[in-house]
């Protein structure tokens, strides 16, 4: 048995980037922060961030394009996943989660959805990782 899942918490780095791929299927890309705080050996306090690019796909990509901009807090859930292409004969990865749930976060905004908003995507509705090529 394996598992393969991934869970954070974080803020958007940028406004979310959405394109409909060959096959009508809409497709939504950010990033997200998370931060850790810890002492290191010296007592001083550190914090660490690192950065997450997230894929969405269908439903949950048309949500994420029309509510959430630079800054907003979301939960996703979602899973690991690590592409590789080639650019000028020199093989590349990519490692990006492709989220399967999110929940948007924070302060409502004007006209727009509640915080702890919820939206799951079937796991039908999502392409094969081949069908995208990184943007």
């Amino acid at each position: 048995m394996s598992v393969n899942k991934a869970i954070l918490v974080g803020r958007l780095g940028q406004d979310p980037e959405s394109r409909t791929i060959d096959s009508g299927v809409k497709m939504t890309k950010f990033s997200i922060a998370t931060n850790e705080t810890f002492q290191n050996k010296n007592g001083e306090k550190v914090e660490k961030t690192e950065w997450h690019n997230i894929v969405l796909w269908g439903g949950l990509a048309d949500v994420a394009e029309k509510y959430l901009k630079k800054g907003d807090q979301v939960y996703i859930e979602g899973r690991i996943e690590t592409r590789t292409y080639e650019q000028d004969n020199v093989k590349k990865y990519f490692t990006e989660i492709r989220g399967l749930n999110m929940t948007m976060l924070g302060a409502k905004r004007d006209n727009e959805q509640s915080s702890g908003s919820e939206v799951n995507e079937p796991e039908k509705a999502q392409p094969k990782p081949e069908d995208d090529l990184p943007f």
